[in-house]
C-alpha cells in the first residue's frame, strides 16, 4: 500500500515530510509519549541503531502527539539526533491508521498506538510493526531493513 502522505514540525527545528524522502527509505515510527519508560527505551534503541540504518541509506522519524516544546525537550536530554515529530492533532497517525481507542484501569481513551513502518524509496510501506516492544524494536527494524 502506498505510505499516507505527511508533513510535520520536529525536533531541531526540523520539519518533515514524505515529499522531501521521495526516493529515499525511512522508517516511520510512532510511539505514545515523549519521555516516559517505553518511549525512552524505544528512542534510545533507535539511536543507538542509527549509524547502521544510515550506512543502509534509511531515514528515521519519530511521531507522538506531543507539542514540538516537549518533543524538543525529550530529545535534547536523550541526545536523540533523528526527528521527532509532531502530530499534535494526530492527522498523520489517524492516516496510518494507529490512533485508536485504548484502555487502561477500565478508562477507554483514544491515543497512539506504538506501531513503526518501513517504506519503500518507491513510497510504499514494505513492512508493519504493531504494538511494538521498546525493548527489541530497533533490532527487528535493522534486520528488516537489511533485506530491503
Amino acid at each position: 500500500m502506498p505510505a499516507p502522505g505527511f508533513a510535520m514540525p520536529a525536533s531541531g527545528g526540523r520539519e518533515v515530510s514524505s515529499e522531501a524522502l521521495r526516493g529515499t527509505p525511512y522508517i516511520l515510527y510512532f510511539y505514545p509519549k515523549a519521555d516516559t519508560p517505553g518511549c525512552t527505551v524505544q528512542a534510545c534503541g533507535v539511536q543507538e541503531a542509527l549509524p547502521a540504518l544510515g550506512r543502509l541509506g534509511v531515514e528515521v522519524i519519530g511521531v507522538s502527539p506531543d507539542p514540538v516544546k516537549r518533543i524538543e525537550k525529550f530529545a535534547q536530554k536523550f541526545n536523540l539526533t533523528f526527528p521527532l515529530a509532531s502530530d499534535a492533532d494526530h492527522s498523520v497517525a489517524e492516516a496510518y491508521g494507529v490512533w485508536v481507542e485504548k484502555s487502561m484501569y477500565g478508562r477507554t481513551y483514544m491515543g497512539m498506538e506504538r506501531t513503526t513502518f518501513l517504506v519503500g524509496p518507491d513510497g510504499v510501506v514494505r513492512q508493519v510493526w504493531r504494538r511494538v516492544k521498546p525493548a527489541t524494536h530497533a533490532a527487528e527494524v535493522s534486520e528488516a531493513v537489511k533485506a530491503l
